[in-house]
């Protein structure tokens, strides 16, 4: 509701200056004061108090004004004469009203102002707000949108980094896993040769038997050594089932290893996964250090394996072509206070202690130009972090270098 505000410095009439007193109350005062019949009344004739007289019959007439102009007048009607200090004291009564009234006018007035001011600011600052709370509204549903675009964007990168990363890594595998499966295959294929012809002999000695017998036969098995014929041949079957074994197995660690993008989680058990990812990258780091397992009792893990598989080989590849003269690398499994622990140390020539700090830095390495792509150890802390774990890096220059990794097992 809006509150009607004359303001505290309007012109003000007798009626305003004596509202503050009623009627009867004042009628009571001036009749004992006076002691005869009275009347207050405004500059423009308004009765304000007192009795209705004709003007004609008011004996006295006496001017009330307010700031020095003339609001109203107090007349008197009496078949006497009215004393004339009772005549002022009532006069200076109404003057002292009106200035009372006047104030507290004033005073109420300069109150409603100053509260509709408020009420005003109030309004204005309120409706500031509404729009700022508009403004803000907006702006977070826009910044909702920018993120979730910019975690799309991060989303893919890092899908993108995984893949950069595998593929180089496959790339580095390839050679040396070709090479491994091209030794037994060869061996193989050479063993199957030699049965071959074994067993060409066999069937020429079976012709011999059909067509003669004795002495004969018996010279024949000498003379095609049928005895080592037979053993060696038992020997090369054996040789060439171990290799198809061999080529299986390898086959079968790079499938586990090449399946990073596996969707959902999988129980393993690490150890499997170490052994796994030891002989895919035998090949490429047996020249250049031995693998020592010191492997634990581990319980199952919740995981995505093929991500895991990467890390692992990420870390043996630089551990391994950290060596600049064939050394050790030394794997432990350990499982305390809830978490695995996985130390993969080197006795390699150890990093700097000034590039300690951006070893996690996408692209950084310490590496010649083309010798790697720098972004092993940030797709390995990548993947742990995601697993709800942590890696710890400990190096000395001519010592080696010490990686850890803790994964939480959710019970």
């Amino acid at each position: 509701m809006e509150i009607p505000v004359r303001g505290y410095d309007s012109e003000l009439s007798l009626r305003d200056l004596l509202s503050g007193i009623s009627e009867d109350r004042l009628g009571a005062v001036m009749s004992v004061l006076l002691d005869s019949k009275f009347r207050v009344v405004a500059e423009n004739g308004d009765l304000i108090a007192g009795e209705t007289i004709a003007f004609n019959e008011a004996s006295n007439r006496i001017s009330l004004s307010y700031d020095l102009e003339s609001v109203g007048y107090l007349e008197t009607i009496s078949t006497e004469k009215i004393d004339e200090a009772k005549l002022r004291a009532a006069v200076n009564l109404l003057q002292l009203l009106m200035k009372s009234g006047a104030r507290y006018f004033m005073a109420s007035e300069m109150h409603i102002e100053v509260v509709k001011s408020d009420y005003e600011e109030l309004q204005r600052k309120h409706a500031a707000l509404l729009e700022s709370e508009s403004r803000y509204k907006a702006l977070a549903e826009q910044l909702d949108e920018r993120v979730k675009e910019q975690v799309k964007m991060i989303d893919s990168a890092q899908r993108q980094l995984y893949q950069a990363e595998k593929m180089a890594s496959i790339g580095q595998l390839a050679a040396g896993v070709a090479h491994e499966i091209n030794n037994p295959i060869g061996f193989i294929k050479s063993n199957l040769s030699a049965a071959q012809s074994y067993v060409k002999k066999c069937r020429s000695m079976a012709d011999l038997v059909k067509s003669e017998g004795g002495e004969k036969l018996v010279n024949a098995w000498k003379t095609a050594d049928l005895d080592f014929v037979l053993n060696d041949f038992d020997a090369l079957l054996q040789e060439s089932i171990s290799g198809s074994d061999r080529v299986a197995r390898i086959v079968a660690d790079l499938k586990g290893f090449s399946n990073v993008d596996q969707a959902e989680e999988e129980s393993v058990n690490l150890n499997d996964n170490i052994r796994s990812v030891c002989n895919v990258a035998a090949n490429q780091i047996s020249s250049q250090a031995e693998i020592v397992l010191e492997l634990g009792e581990l319980p199952m893990l919740r995981c995505f394996p093929g991500q895991l598989n990467q890390v692992f080989l990420n870390l043996l590849l630089n551990a391994a072509q950290a060596m600049k003269t064939r050394g050790e690398i030394r794997i432990k499994t350990n499982f305390s206070n809830g978490k695995i622990g996985i130390q993969i140390a080197d006795t390699g020539s150890g990093i700097p202690a000034e590039a300690l700090p951006r070893i996690f830095d996408p692209f950084f390495t310490t590496r010649d130009v083309g010798q790697g792509t720098g972004l092993g150890l940030t797709v390995s802390r990548d993947v742990i972090m995601a697993h709800g774990g942590f890696l710890e890096v400990a190096s000395e220059i001519g010592v080696g270098t010490t990686v850890t990794i803790y994964l939480p097992v959710v019970e």
